[in-house]
C-alpha cells in the first residue's frame, strides 16, 4: 500500500517542475474579466489557508491580458478619433460654437447606444466596441449637416440664429431622416444572417445601427436647440487680420480651387453616357480584382501571447516518452528571450481533446507585447528551426483560436466522413492521407495533418466459455477482476491527514509489465479456487485506433492545418462544397467517403 496519485496516465509540468494543471472554461453569457478575478482572488485564498510550505501557482494562460490590451487600444482609438472628428470639423466651420454642436452630438448618442445595448443583453467587448469607434465618423455627420444648413441660412439671408433654424429644418428634414434610414440599412441586414457570420456580427451590426439611429434623432431635436441657442452670425469675420482667420482664408481659397475644379469635371462628364458606363464597368473590375487578391477570411489570427504545441509520438509510446519529448520542448522554449512560461501536459491532445499515452500539448506563454519585438508567427517558425532535431514524435505549434469555441486552433478544421457505412478504419485513413496530400499542393495551405490512425497496437483477448465455464468461471467475473487487476478499482475510501483519500485497488507494477503478464494472472471460481487467465484467454496482437470520433453518426478523420504565409489566403476561408469534393476525387474517385 501506497499513497500516489489517482491517475498516471498524464503528467503536468510548469517550467519543468511538477505541477497540477487546471483549466477552466467560461459558461456562455459569464463575463470573461469576471470570472478570471474572481479566479485570481479565490487563488490568493487558497495558497494562504491551504497550501504547503514551498508550493506556488502560476495563470500560464491569462485570456484577459490579451482582453485589456485589445480594450485598451480600442479605448485609445475611440478617443483619437474624437479629437480628430473635432479638429476636422472645427477646420471646415471655422467656428468653436458650430464645432462644439456636432462634438456634443457624439456623447449623447454613444450614452444611448450603452443604453441600448444594455436594453439588449450586449457586453462590452471587441465587436461592440469597434462597433462604437466606426459611429463616432458618422454620428456626427447628420449634427454637421444641420449646422452648415443654418450657416448657410445666416449667411445667404441674415436671419437669427432661431429663426435660419426653423427655416433650414423644413427644408433638411427629410433629407436627414433619408440619410439616417440609408445609413442604418447598410448594417441592419447583417443581423439577420444565419450561421456563425450572423452570431459574429450580429452585435457589431446592432450597436452601429442604433447609434446611427440615435444620431438622426438627435439631428432633429437636440442639434437644432443648439443652434438655435448657441449660433452666432458675424459678417466681419472673413476681414479679420488674426493668424487663425488669415488661415483660414487661405484654406478657404484652396478648397474652393479644389471645389471649383471638381465641378467642371463632374459636369464634363456627367452628359456622357458612355463614359459613365466605361467608368462604372472599371470600378466593377477593379473591385472585384481586389477582392480576388486581397486575403479574404472570417475570423483573421492574431496575436494573443500564447503559442499551443501539439505533440503526437509513435503508435503505442507510453506517456514517460512523450514527457521526454515535451521536456525537449520547453528546454528548446525556455531560451528564447520572448517566452515567460512554459506549461505542458503529456497524456492529452489539444486539437481533438482526447487523452491517450502518445499525445502531448503545451502552452508557450509569451511576454507582453511591449516587452518582445518577435511576434507570435516569428517566434512560432524560431521554435520549428530549435526543435526540428527532435525526430521522436510530430511537433505542431500554432497560436490559440481568435474568438473561443470556434475550433481548438487558428487555421482551418474539417472532418473526413466514412458514408459508405462498411466501417473499414483502413480505407478512412487512406483517403484522409491522400487528401491531406491534395491540400499540401495547394500553395494556400502551409500544414495539414490529422491525428487519425488507425495503427495503433493492440491486444484483443479472446476467451474460450466453454474452458470458463468448465474452470467454473463466470466471464463478467473474469473481466471485473481482469479490469481491476490491470487498470485498478475504486473500493472505498479513509481518512487521514484531515484529508479524505481514495483507496484504489491494482496489481503491483512487476505483475503487469508486459502483455503476457495477463496469462499469469488468476481469477476466483465457483469454488473459492485461483484459476489462471491462461487456462480459458488467449491473446492476439492486432492493430487499431486509439480514439474513434463520429460526425452525424459517421465514422470521421480531424484534419487540422493552416494557410501558408505570404498567400493570398492568408487568413483562410472556408473552402466551398464543390472545392471539397474535388479535393476528395483527387484523393479517391472510387472510395464512399466524404
Amino acid at each position: 500500500m501506497e499513497f500516489g496519485a489517482l491517475t498516471y496516465g498524464m503528467v503536468s509540468k510548469t517550467d519543468g517542475k511538477p505541477s497540477a494543471s487546471i483549466m477552466l472554461k467560461q459558461r456562455p453569457g459569464s463575463n470573461a474579466q469576471d470570472v478570471i478575478n474572481n479566479v485570481k482572488s479565490r487563488m490568493q485564498e487558497l495558497q494562504a489557508s491551504s497550501f504547503p510550505p514551498g508550493m506556488t501557482y502560476n495563470f500560464n494562460y491569462d485570456v484577459s491580458r490579451f482582453l485589456d490590451a485589445s480594450i485598451a487600444e480600442v479605448l485609445r482609438t475611440l478617443f483619437e478619433a474624437f479629437i480628430l472628428v473635432g479638429i476636422v470639423v472645427f477646420l471646415f466651420l471655422q467656428d468653436w460654437r458650430s464645432t462644439l454642436i456636432p462634438i456634443l452630438a457624439i456623447p449623447v448618442a454613444l450614452i444611448g447606444t450603452l443604453a441600448f445595448m444594455q436594453l439588449m443583453g450586449f457586453s462590452i467587448n471587441l465587436l461592440t466596441l469597434f462597433a462604437l469607434v466606426l459611429s463616432i465618423g458618422i454620428v456626427v455627420d447628420n449634427a454637421i449637416v444641420v449646422v452648415e444648413a443654418v450657416h448657410a441660412k445666416m449667411t445667404e439671408t441674415h436671419l437669427p440664429a432661431m429663426q435660419a433654424t426653423l427655416a433650414s429644418m423644413k427644408e433638411i428634414s427629410g433629407a436627414v431622416i433619408a440619410i439616417t434610414l440609408v445609413m442604418s440599412a447598410v448594417f441592419i441586414p447583417v443581423a439577420f444572417l444565419s450561421g456563425p457570420v450572423g452570431v459574429f456580427y450580429r452585435q457589431f451590426s446592432l450597436t452601429l445601427a442604433f447609434a446611427i439611429i440615435i444620431s438622426g434623432i438627435n439631428a432633429l431635436t437636440l442639434t437644432p436647440a443648439l443652434c438655435a441657442l448657441m449660433l452666432k452670425h458675424d459678417p466681419n469675420a472673413h476681414m479679420r487680420r488674426s493668424v487663425m482667420q488669415r488661415f483660414f482664408n487661405a484654406f478657404n481659397r484652396g478648397y474652393n480651387k479644389t471645389e471649383n475644379k471638381y465641378k467642371r469635371f463632374v459636369g464634363a462628364i456627367a452628359g456622357k453616357r458612355v463614359l459613365t458606363l466605361i467608368m462604372l464597368i472599371v470600378f466593377f473590375v477593379l473591385t472585384w480584382g481586389a477582392a480576388a487578391i486581397l486575403p479574404g477570411g472570417f475570423i483573421p489570427s492574431e496575436d494573443q501571447g500564447m503559442v499551443y504545441v501539439n505533440v503526437t509520438t509513435p503508435n503505442g509510446a507510453t506517456v514517460e516518452r512523450t514527457e521526454k519529448v515535451l521536456d525537449s520542448v520547453q528546454a528548446a522554449a525556455a531560451g528564447m528571450d520572448a517566452v515567460e512560461s512554459v506549461s505542458t501536459l503529456a497524456g492529452y491532445s489539444l486539437v481533438n481533446e482526447v487523452a491517450g499515452a502518445s499525445y502531448g500539448m503545451g502552452m508557450i506563454n509569451l511576454k507582453s507585447w511591449g516587452d518582445r519585438e518577435q511576434s507570435v508567427n516569428e517566434i512560432i517558425e524560431e521554435l520549428k528551426v530549435k526543435t526540428r532535431n527532435i525526430a521522436d514524435a510530430s511537433i505542431e505549434y500554432f497560436p490559440p483560436p481568435t474568438v473561443p469555441g470556434f475550433g481548438n486552433a487558428s487555421g482551418f478544421e474539417l472532418r473526413v466522413l466514412d458514408r459508405t457505412g462498411a466501417d473499414d478504419l483502413e480505407q478512412v485513413s487512406e483517403v484522409t492521407n491522400k487528401f491531406i496530400a491534395a491540400l499540401e499542393k495547394r500553395p494556400e495551405i502551409g500544414s495539414a495533418f490529422t491525428s487519425f490512425d488507425p495503427a495503433f497496437p493492440q491486444y484483443m483477448i479472446h476467451v474460450d466459455q466453454a474452458m470458463a465455464a468448465k474452470k467454473g468461471v463466470s466471464i463478467d467475473n473474469a473481466m471485473s477482476t481482469l479490469q481491476t487487476l490491470l487498470g485498478s478499482f475504486y473500493a472505498s475510501n479513509f481518512i487521514r491527514f484531515g484529508q479524505m483519500y481514495k483507496v484504489m485497488v491494482q496489481s503491483s507494477p512487476q505483475f503487469r509489465t508486459k502483455p503476457e503478464d495477463v496469462l499469469l494472472l488468476h481469477v476466483k471460481n465457483d469454488h473459492g479456487e485461483m484459476v489462471p487467465f491462461s487456462n480459458f484467454v488467449r491473446l492476439e496482437r492486432v492493430y487499431g485506433p486509439e480514439t474513434l470520433t463520429r460526425y452525424n453518426m459517421y465514422t470521421s478523420a480531424m484534419i487540422n492545418g493552416d494557410a501558408a504565409p505570404g498567400s493570398p489566403a492568408a487568413t483562410p476561408s472556408r473552402p466551398s462544397r464543390k472545392q471539397l469534393k474535388r479535393y476528395c476525387r483527387a484523393a479517391s474517385p472510387s472510395n464512399g467517403a466524404g
